[in-house]
């Protein structure tokens, strides 16, 4: 959209392109931010939220499998 005035058209022009270097200024300091999260928490040997489901998972089906082992151990008390 063109003004008649030229004044009006370099200022537009002018926020346009500084709102898409803030943009993109906002998408660099998230990179950056993230990747130094990352390696943070890599040199503490944390473990990521999808590592912990998995785990809490695993420890889940084995507290049942040895619940069930239990419980057939007591079976063959009994009818021994």
């Amino acid at each position: 959209m063109q003004s008649k005035n030229p004044f009006v058209d370099d200022l537009a022009k002018l926020i346009r392109t500084a709102a898409g270097m803030a943009q993109g200024a906002k998408e660099e300091f998230e990179t950056v931010f993230s990747s130094i999260v990352d390696r943070w928490l890599s040199e503490r040997n944390l473990v990521t939220r999808e590592e912990l489901d998995v785990l809490k998972q695993r420890l889940e089906d084995m507290q049942k499998e040895l619940q069930e082992l239990k419980k057939s151990k007591k079976r063959t008390r009994k009818s021994s």
